[in-house]
């Protein structure tokens, strides 16, 4: 059993920052990656950042230079500082862990969701 616990959301004001966390516990092996996506009433959801075991990372476009993903591996932790944030960044973020469990395959993960509520 895999868990995803995040936490960090809330109601800023534009050019605000907030800082979110995700913790992954349970039967982990080893994880190949961790990242933050992001879903607003009525669009897909969308990838916002993701970084792998190697070093890499991957932003989305609209939050490069804004935001920055980093990983605690010894915590099994991923954050995202949040710096500038606009009123489009308003949206439900989501953990995911890209990982291998105890039983053995990659398996994808999600965190429950974290509100970002950004006013203008």
């Amino acid at each position: 059993q895999v868990q995803l616990v995040e936490s960090g959301g809330g109601l800023v004001q534009a050019g605000g920052s907030l800082r979110l966390s995700c913790l992954a516990s349970g039967t982990i092996f080893s994880i190949n990656a961790m990242g933050w996506y992001r879903q607003a009433p009525g669009k897909q959801r969308e990838l916002v950042a993701r970084i792998h075991s190697d070093g890499l990372i991957h932003y989305e476009a609209s939050v490069k230079g804004r935001f920055t993903i980093s990983r605690d591996n010894a915590k099994n932790t991923v954050y995202l500082q949040m710096n500038s944030l606009k009123p489009e960044d308003t949206s439900v973020y989501y953990c995911n862990a890209w990982l291998v469990t105890d039983a053995g395959g990659s398996q994808d993960f999600w965190g429950q969701g974290t509100q970002v509520t950004v006013s203008s």
